[in-house]
Order: structure tokens, then C-alpha cells, then sequence
């Protein structure tokens, strides 16, 4: 009954295109933005911003650029970490080189230069495909290591490859607080999410949906499989690489090549799997479960212990963190393979007819 239609008539092309055609999903969408921009900011603590939310946003965005490449494209990559140093150390190289470089300008040819890295590891993908293909962008991940750790130029004559940044401003405007912070993270977030819910809903999307689901029929058609899978790997790159300068700039300060290891691409990976292949909310519901779960089960467990008289250590909370997620995938996986996203689009649909049984 939540979501009855009636009286929600469409009478144009621009009213059926619409990107929330519900007025009840609009409505709750405005009070989500309200609550982002207005309410916590003025409410969160700053651990709450620093640890929680910065670090949900920027994941949120690198696993929108995961998802266009895997979930809408159909590309399996490893090298998602890899992507997200060349847009760190590139925005970084842009920054102290160049004098009186802008913030913004920086990350957006950080992420220009993680676009021509993913395009040339993307190239391989024009003859491989899924297990070889993910084995192909895998070696970006070793690359990157190597060469952020040994050609020293790029990380400004670093001996160790660490780097770090400060002072960061935006037309004046000082970024240190972690609202500052925050507000630049989800700023970024709300505009890369809404072009890449329109890019998807365009003819390039359409294109990337064609070759996710039979490239061959897609190659028939008229569709170029060339043009199609370089163009996801540019365009999920790109955002990647924003989301890497972003979690290097704002979320760590400081940092080395060890901060984008494989291990990052898997959680990213792991993200798009449990929130839903091929859905942008899907990117937001994974990056919720990664980020949150480990955070909840830190402050769960010992508490738990607290009431069965057990003293929980903090090596055994790390490991009961490990196997508690894991098995948590896993379950998820099994029960749910379609991801969090496809939950959300079953309960809305039952609550078309609710409270009626049919």
C-alpha cells in the first residue's frame, strides 16, 4: 500500500524517463538528502564522521566504479586498488609540482591518469574474459606496486613511497575539520552517483548491458565490443581513481602504496557483490555492509563477552571479526546472490499490496 501508484499518471516522455518515477521513493529520497547535508553534520561526532561516514562515502564511490565496470559491463577486475593509487599518487604528483594547483582540479586528473592506466589494462579484455581476464588486470595491482615503490619520481623522491598532504582548500575554504571533510566526501559522492545513474540509463549503458549479457548477440546487433568494454573500463577508472584521491587526500593524510594493496580491490569486489551487481544503490548498500559490519562486530563482542563473565582480548575480537565475516559472506551469498539491492526491490514490491495477501 507504501507504494501504490494510483494517480501517478504519466503524461510526457520527460515524466516516463524519470530516474525516481515514484513519487513516494522522491519524497524519501529528499528527506535522505536532508538528513546527509543537514543532519549529520550538525549532529555526528567527530568519530563518528572521521571513522564512519568518510570512509562509507569514498568506498560508496569506488564501488560505483567498480559496479559499472562489473556489474553493468560484465568485466571481472582485481585491479580496482591499483586504480585507486594511480588516482592517489597522480592527484598527489599534480598537486606539489604544479604551483597554486586547486584541490578539485587535482583529483580530476588524478583520475584522468588512473582512466589511461585501467584503458591500458583494460586492452586485454578485447581477447580474454572472465578468470583470464581477472588474472589481467590483477597484474595492474602488482605493477603499481612496483613502480610507486621504485621509480621515485613519482612519489616526490620518497625513499619508502610514503607521501602525505596538508592544508587542503577549496577556493579558500579550509578542509580540516572532519565536516569539512565530510561535506567535500559527499559532495563528490551525490555528483559522480547521479551522472553514473544517468551514463547507465543512456546508450553507452545500454551498450555495457549488451556485452555483460551475450557479447557475441551484442557484436551482431551493431554494437562495437571494443568501444563498449574500453569505455566501461575508462569510465569505472576515472571514478575509481577519484575515490583513491579522495581516500588518500582526505580519509588517511599520509600514506604508501601498501594503503591500495589487493586486498583493497577485493573488499571493493566484495562490495558490488553483496550490494548488487548492476545497481547503483547496490554500491551503497555493500560499501554499508563492509564498512559497518567489522566496526559493529568490534564493539558487539566484547560486550557480549561482558555479559557471559568471558574477557574478550583484542587478538581474539580480531579474529572472531575474520570468521564472523567471512561466514557472513558467505551465508549472504548463499541465501541472497542477487545482493542487498535485490532485497530492498523485493520488500518495495511487497509493499505494493500490503496488507492484501496477493
Amino acid at each position: 500500500m507504501f507504494y501504490r501508484e494510483n494517480g501517478q499518471l504519466k503524461t510526457s516522455y520527460r515524466a516516463d524517463q524519470q530516474i525516481i518515477p515514484i513519487a513516494q521513493d522522491r519524497w524519501a529520497m529528499l528527506v535522505l538528502l536532508a538528513m546527509a547535508c543537514l543532519v549529520v553534520p550538525a549532529t555526528a561526532s567527530d568519530y563518528a564522521l572521521s571513522a564512519i561516514a568518510v570512509p562509507f562515502l569514498i568506498m560508496s564511490l569506488a564501488a560505483i566504479g567498480v559496479n559499472i565496470l562489473v556489474g553493468y559491463c560484465g568485466q571481472i577486475s582485481l585491479g580496482s586498488g591499483a586504480f585507486m593509487a594511480m588516482g592517489a599518487y597522480g592527484a598527489y604528483n599534480f598537486l606539489v609540482r604544479i604551483p597554486d594547483m586547486p584541490l578539485v582540479p587535482a583529483l580530476l586528473l588524478g583520475g584522468l591518469c588512473s582512466t589511461f592506466y585501467g584503458v591500458l589494462f583494460g586492452l586485454p579484455s578485447l581477447r580474454v574474459k572472465g578468470l583470464y581476464l581477472a588474472v589481467a588486470t590483477l597484474a595492474a595491482q602488482f605493477f603499481s606496486d612496483w613502480m610507486f615503490l621504485r621509480i621515485k619520481w613519482l612519489t616526490n623522491d620518497s625513499s619508502s613511497g610514503s607521501v602525505s598532504v596538508g592544508g587542503l582548500q577549496i577556493a579558500g575554504w579550509s578542509i580540516d575539520s572532519p565536516v569539512e571533510k565530510y561535506l567535500l566526501c559527499l559532495g563528490f559522492v551525490l555528483v559522480f552517483a547521479l551522472l553514473a545513474k544517468n551514463l547507465v540509463r543512456s546508450a553507452i549503458g545500454r551498450e555495457w548491458m549488451a556485452i555483460r549479457d551475450m557479447d557475441v548477440a551484442a557484436s551482431v546487433i551493431g554494437i562495437r565490443p571494443m568501444y563498449a568494454k574500453l569505455t566501461a573500463f575508462a569510465v569505472s577508472s576515472f571514478v575509481i581513481g577519484i575515490a583513491g584521491g579522495l581516500w588518500a587526500f582526505v580519509h588517511l593524510g599520509a600514506w604508501e602504496p601498501a594503503a591500495f594493496s589487493v586486498e583493497l580491490s577485493f573488499r571493493l569486489l566484495f562490495m558490488v557483490i553483496i550490494g548488487g551487481l548492476g545497481s547503483i544503490m547496490g554500491s551503497f548498500f555493500g560499501a554499508a555492509f563492509i564498512v559497518l559490519l567489522p566496526i559493529f562486530l568490534s564493539q558487539a563482542l566484547p560486550a557480549l563477552g561482558a555479559l557471559v563473565g568471558a574477557n574478550v582480548s583484542a587478538a581474539a575480537v580480531s579474529h572472531a571479526e575474520s570468521m564472523v565475516f567471512g561466514g557472513l559472506i558467505v551465508w549472504f551469498l548463499i541465501v541472497e546472490p542477487h545482493g542487498l539491492s535485490k532485497l530492498w526491490m523485493l520488500g518495495k514490491q511487497k509493499l505494493r499490496v500490503w496488507p492484501f495477501p496477493h
